[in-house]
């Protein structure tokens, strides 16, 4: 089962991510988050390369992380992370991470994203043609069936 809008990416935790008590630091939750979203947003067609040629970027407003179990070295996670919504200048983004083993959701995340025009260092509405390539997941609930039922 998949659904369209939602991005996966499946990892395994470093030895390098393992903070003094033993588990995956809170910092690093923040830095896969980050690379998750740019891996998805090139995945809809939204590159580096498209931004800086639209002289667009995003840049956030807002993290919200709530972790509900540690993740140790060696161990196998999937992120999975999708768009919430799509106002005028803004959008959440929405993440879970997922451990293979026990099929365990070890952490869910929300960062606020804003559009900005690079130039006028601003935010500017979000173009139709960004809108398009984002399908909005709009229930946690939809991206847990589909882990759950392993379709992506």
């Amino acid at each position: 089962m998949s659904s369209p809008g939602l991005f996966a990416h499946t990892f395994t935790v470093p030895e390098s991510a393992i903070d003094l008590n033993g588990h995956a630091n809170n910092l690093e939750y923040l830095r896969w988050m980050q690379e998750v979203a740019t891996a998805h947003s090139d995945a809809c067609g939204w590159t580096l390369e498209r931004y800086q040629q639209t002289r667009t970027t995003w840049v956030i407003r807002s993290h919200a992380i709530d972790y509900l179990r540690p993740a140790f070295a060696g161990e196998t996670l999937k992120l999975l992370t999708w768009i919430g919504g799509i106002e005028d200048q803004e959008s959440p983004r929405h993440y879970l991470f997922w451990r293979e083993r026990d099929r365990k959701v070890l952490a869910r995340a929300t960062t606020v994203w804003v559009f900005i025009d690079t130039e006028a260092g601003r935010p500017r509405s979000i173009p139709e043609t960004l809108r398009e390539a984002f399908p909005v997941v709009a229930d946690e609930q939809e991206a847990l069936r589909a882990l759950r039922a392993g379709g992506i």
